[in-house]
């Protein structure tokens, strides 16, 4: 009973501001106990989407564990399923059932999907032969922005863009942002130049940050 009421405690303070979000947003209810019974109802509706996400971060935990120990030189991402993602995928003739969050794992053949647990399932693969670029872009969520890795695919004749978006390693984040999804971005560039190198393919443009000129700098060549 004890470890229940922890468990309990634990998810409504992960979710603390989904819970004061919700809240906010209640519309006034007449009545005490129709006010009560209605605060009960999405009281136990939070718990269990709480519930649902931290069962879902342990098993990426778990598969992810269990990736890492099978394949020690390949690196393993968790990815987050969205409807651009599967549409594209179908687009390539491929149509693959990904859980909500799903492991990403970058090794020297190229980029796979996974599904499971403990013992991890290969959904999809994309060999690095079939990558023409890798490049950041941000997409619109709501009134801001978040940052997408996105695949320039070539398969059968066929080439768009794949959109993934990376999730962080707690229950509690959602996206990969910052240092963390730029040093992920710049792994897999990284591994893809080597793939192709290796098969002797032809390699992406290398993209630079395009130099600012200061006005001393222009001062200076003026003398």
């Amino acid at each position: 009973m004890a470890a229940a009421a922890a468990l309990v405690v634990g998810v409504l303070a992960a979710m603390a501001t989904k819970v004061d979000h919700v809240v906010a947003l209640l519309p006034p209810v007449p009545g005490t106990r129709a006010g009560v019974a209605f605060a009960a109802l999405c009281a136990v509706g939070l718990l269990v989407a709480g519930l649902r996400r931290l069962s879902s971060a342990s098993r990426c935990r778990t598969r992810r564990a269990a990736l890492e120990e099978a394949m020690p030189s390949a690196e393993v991402s968790r990815g987050i399923r969205h409807r651009a993602l599967i549409s594209s995928l179908a687009e390539l003739g491929t149509r693959v059932r990904l859980p909500g969050r799903f492991s990403i794992v970058a090794d020297e053949r190229g980029l796979s999907f996974w599904s499971g647990g403990r013992r991890p399932r290969r959904v999809h693969e994309i060999l690095w032969r079939e990558v023409r670029s890798i490049r950041s872009d941000r997409v619109i969520v709501g009134s801001g922005s978040i940052p997408v890795a996105v695949l320039r695919i070539r398969r059968g004749g066929s080439s768009l863009d794949l959109p993934l978006l990376l999730a962080g390693e707690r229950a509690t984040s959602f996206v990969l942002v910052d240092a963390p999804f730029f040093a992920t971005v710049r792994s897999w560039k990284a591994r893809h130049r080597a793939a192709l190198a290796a098969e002797g393919l032809e390699l992406p443009p290398l993209t630079a940050p395009i130099p600012v000129i200061t006005s001393a700098q222009l001062a200076a060549a003026g003398r």
